[in-house]
């Protein structure tokens, strides 16, 4: 995560930042996100029976997907200086494009769109996020994230 001046804000936004590393979903974390949101449809969790499916393979839960963002933030994400408080502040359109068959790569591209100051010391962060899968033309998904860091 980049720190930076509420004075410089400007200079980040519309810039693409340098994508993340890879990182591997594996049937273990697709079972464990299963068992936290109660989703144990086939195609997530039963390896033999998604055989038969047009994947011919387990997929990850798009929500499975989408919630590594923060994960993600910790190398593409701006961290304003001085900030006290970060929080997950919301999506907008968020779109779930190509499923993520297990054992992919995936990785995410980001783009800061916009910050705004909603009320003193609190700015939110809207960033354009594209999770890629390697070896894929289309990607996972892309949503824009909102963050707010709180700043005294």
């Amino acid at each position: 995560m980049k720190i930076i001046s509420k004075n410089d804000i400007d200079r980040y936004i519309g810039v693409d930042i340098e994508p993340t590393a890879w990182f591997v979903v594996n049937q273990e974390q697709i079972n464990q996100f299963a068992d936290c949101t109660l989703d144990h449809q086939f195609i997530h969790t039963d390896p033999v029976k998604a055989q038969s499916t047009m994947f011919k393979s387990t997929i990850a839960h798009g929500l499975l997907s989408l919630s590594m963002i923060p994960y993600f933030a910790e190398s593409f994400g701006y961290h304003l200086e001085g900030s006290r408080l970060g929080l997950n502040y919301g999506f907008d359109k968020v779109r779930f494009i190509h499923p993520v068959k297990v054992n992919s790569r995936i990785r995410a591209h980001a783009k800061l769109i916009a910050v705004e100051e909603r009320n003193p010391g609190q700015y939110v962060f809207s960033t354009e996020v594209v999770v890629e899968i390697e070896g894929e033309t289309k990607p996972a998904l892309s949503a824009i994230w909102l963050a707010m860091q709180v700043v005294p």
